[in-house]
C-alpha cells in the first residue's frame, strides 16, 4: 500500500493553517484572474485547516501584494561594496610594463 499515514497527512495540513489568498470581487462573468481587473477590490481569505474564512479586505491589486506578501516590501540589505584592489605584484596580476 502507498496510502500515506495518517499523522503525515496530519502535518501537511497543518503546515497550510494561515495561509492567505485573495479572491476578486468582480461580479458578471467577466475575467476572475488575480492580475487582470487590477483596480477592482479583493477579499483576503485565511486557510483554517478546514474552510477558507474571511480575514481582510484589500482595495487593489498592489495593496494585495503589500497583505499577502510582506516580505517582498521589506528594503532589501545592502551589499558592502568590493574592495579596491592593493598595489603590489602578484601572478593573478597583469604585467606591468617597465619604466624608463
Amino acid at each position: 500500500m502507498d496510502d500515506e499515514s495518517l499523522s503525515e497527512w496530519a502535518e501537511r495540513r497543518d503546515s497550510k493553517i494561515g495561509r492567505l489568498r485573495a479572491v476578486p470581487l468582480a461580479s458578471g462573468e467577466g475575467p476572475k484572474g488575480s492580475h487582470l481587473n487590477s483596480d477592482a477590490p479583493r477579499a483576503i481569505q485565511r486557510w483554517n485547516g478546514y474552510s477558507w474564512e474571511p480575514h481582510g479586505f484589500a482595495s487593489n491589486l498592489a495593496e494585495t501584494k503589500r497583505i499577502l506578501y510582506p516580505e517582498a516590501t521589506e528594503p532589501a540589505y545592502s551589499v558592502p561594496a568590493p574592495q579596491q584592489l592593493s598595489p603590489g605584484t602578484g601572478k593573478h596580476r597583469k604585467p606591468q610594463t617597465p619604466r624608463d
